[in-house]
């Protein structure tokens, strides 16, 4: 079976009032879905990525779109502690707070294990893993001085869950960022800020065209419950919803954006 995506759902005012940072937002995908679901739902964005160019051109069409006074753009290599500590000192200084942190920076690719370099496994973890704990630590520190609570949301995958062969490095740096996630939620519960994650499988968008053969990505949507692939703002959606009061009493889940969990 396979079925049409459905109508774009309409903002509702869920995070006004709020700010928010959203690593590796320029372009199509989840990022860039997510950038644009904050602010239709009220909340100043502070957009990142470590690709400049694209990231000026997302923030230009999304300044355009909801005002140039909601839209901060700092470029960020989350694997430079110097950078994201720049990032966050800059949505504290441009909008005065910080309440919703969306760690969407990762890094893929497909390769044997015993074909594998060290740099290839470094680099993909250092990016997907160490890049989300870089990112969370500097949020954390910022929401628990501050006292005013706060949110995290990291972008997991359900490669973290199920065995796909070429993925050793990704499988491990993403289910890396689940036990992440569980783990810095009770400390983070202490002081009022929650820790959660989306598990998305299959969300299409130009690079990942790029990255994947039509065989793959043939097989992957054949997979899916719907038969389809899941449009990046459907995942941007359930990164809404965790922002927001709706979901007050999760903290340390992962939510499986996809009938593949297992």
């Amino acid at each position: 079976m396979t079925s049409a995506p459905p109508p774009y759902v309409p903002g509702h005012r869920l995070l006004a009032g709020r700010t928010a940072v959203v690593t590796a937002a320029a372009g199509a995908g989840i990022g860039g879905a997510t950038a644009k679901r904050l602010l239709e739902e009220g909340a100043s964005v502070v957009v990142s990525d470590a690709h400049a160019r694209r990231l000026k051109e997302s923030e230009a069409e999304l300044a355009a779109e909801f005002g140039a006074d909601r839209v901060t753009l700092l470029p960020c290599d989350v694997t430079d502690e110097a950078q994201v500590t720049a990032l966050f000192d800059l949505a504290e200084e441009r909008h005065g707070r910080l309440d919703i942190v969306v760690n969407n920076a990762g890094l893929g690719g497909t390769a044997d294990l015993v074909d594998m370099p060290d740099e290839q496994w470094d680099k993909v973890l250092d990016v997907t893993l160490n890049g989300t704990f870089r990112c969370t630590r500097a949020a954390l520190r910022r929401m628990k001085a501050a006292g005013g609570g706060g949110v995290i949301v990291n972008n997991a995958s359900v490669i973290g869950w199920r065995a796909q062969k070429g993925q050793s490095h990704y499988a491990a740096a993403k289910a890396g960022v689940m036990a992440l996630t569980r783990c810095a939620a009770l400390e983070a519960a202490e002081y009022g800020v929650r820790v959660n994650a989306v598990s998305p499988s299959l969300a299409m968008h130009p690079h990942l065209v790029k990255v994947t053969t039509p065989e793959l990505l043939e097989e992957l949507t054949a997979r899916e419950a719907f038969g389809r692939y899941a449009e990046p703002w459907e995942v941007a959606n359930v990164i809404v919803f965790l922002a927001s009061g709706y979901s007050s009493y999760m903290t340390g889940e992962i939510l499986s954006v996809s009938s593949q969990h297992a």
